[in-house]
């Protein structure tokens, strides 16, 4: 199985989700291969059954598969971790509190291991009790860098930002962008994120210095009807990227 991502060499690589093996291929293709594709661990009765099928996924796209939670959802960071060391995915979406499990796991640092952060309503501050039991508890709320360094200790590749609301947290978004800068760590914004907002968003990110961004693109792509990920959304957030990056 193939583990070094062809993404390593981007600066950005775009995330959606794939809503069959048949729109895997679609987006993959769309994006040019710039693309993780996620496939949710929800959507599965139990692990050995998501093996079976992610493992077909995976065949398809060269690997480039993102196991996720599904709405970042705690009560999934056990059955993501335990697929993922099966899968040996390209990427894993992940609690702040399942990214050492996942990592070690997985048994490798190639993997980018993301861990999920969220907004608190001040610039510079993120909420780490994104986990089973520490989502019921009262706010974990530490400074970014910590949060950073916190994540670094377990074996973490970047911050999913999560919720962002799209551009509903703005101010708090450049500061997490310019601690990832800071601290040579990735940024993974994700929520809200459209054909609209897309742009900015990405800019933000690149103008702190961010090394590498993976922007999560899902609902506001996706056909309602098929429930696919539009692959001509996918073409056109490509377009976008390119104008950016250069």
């Amino acid at each position: 199985m193939k583990l070094t991502p062809n993404f390593y060499r981007d600066r950005v690589c775009l995330n959606v989700l794939a809503g069959s093996k048949a729109n895997a291929s679609a987006v993959y293709e769309a994006a040019e291969g710039h693309v993780l594709v996620g496939v949710l661990s929800k959507n599965y009765p139990d692990v050995p059954t998501a093996v079976a099928d992610m493992r077909e996924y995976a065949k398809l796209i060269d690997n480039a598969l993102s196991v996720g939670l599904g709405a970042g959802d705690p009560n999934q960071s056990a059955m993501v971790s335990a697929i993922s060391a099966e899968v040996q995915p390209q990427h894993v979406n992940q609690v702040f509190t399942g990214v050492g499990p996942s990592r070690a796991l997985l048994g490798q640092n190639e993997t980018v291991v993301n861990g999920l952060v969220s907004p608190t309503g001040t610039p510079g501050m993120v909420k780490i009790s994104t986990g089973p039991l520490s989502s019921k508890a009262p706010d974990g709320i530490v400074p970014v860098d910590t949060a950073i360094a916190l994540l670094k200790d377990m074996g973490c590749s970047s911050i999913k930002y999560f919720p962002m609301g799209g551009l509903k947290h703005v101010e708090e978004y450049k500061v997490v962008a310019e601690a990832c800068a800071r601290n040579d760590f990735w940024l993974e914004p994700t929520g809200g994120i459209d054909l609209q907002n897309f742009s900015e968003i990405l800019k933000i990110a690149l103008d702190a210095g961010v090394k590498k961004v993976i922007p999560h693109i899902y609902s506001s792509i996706i056909d309602k009807a098929s429930g696919d990920t539009r692959p001509d959304d996918v073409r056109a957030l490509l377009e976008m990227t390119k104008k950016l990056v250069g």
